[in-house]
């Protein structure tokens, strides 16, 4: 498995950092449950994927699912760090208007924190 994740808390919130490949397996299996259980601690989450340096279908799909059942259970996870290869694939598959995008952890944050005001 190539995907490494941590997590910390800034301000009542759980940063997410990802380094590597984001794959149909293991990888995005792991991350999937990964964040899951980050939801049950807390319902306000930042994905970093500053580090991601490839990510397939399988790994798309995993984000969309993760996201998607976050939003249903009244969750909120804002993205960033993402490369432009990674936009351009949001763009091309239209998720780039299902995901909020930030282009710092910091934007992220204020973002959360308006929505929990």
């Amino acid at each position: 498995m190539n995907l490494k994740v941590e997590k910390r808390r800034v301000d009542g919130v759980t940063i997410v950092s990802c380094q590597g490949r984001i794959m149909f397996g293991d990888e995005a299996n792991a991350l999937r449950d990964f964040l899951k259980q980050v939801l049950t601690e807390t319902p306000r989450m930042v994905l970093n994927l500053s580090g991601v340096t490839y990510i397939d279908s399988g790994g798309l799909g995993t984000l969309v699912g993760v996201y998607s059942s976050a939003r249903g259970a009244g969750a909120d996870i804002k993205l960033t760090g993402l490369g432009q290869r990674l936009r351009d694939v949001l763009q091309i598959t239209k998720l780039a208007t299902v995901f909020e995008v930030f282009d710092s952890e910091q934007e992220a944050l204020t973002a959360l924190g308006r929505g929990a005001a």
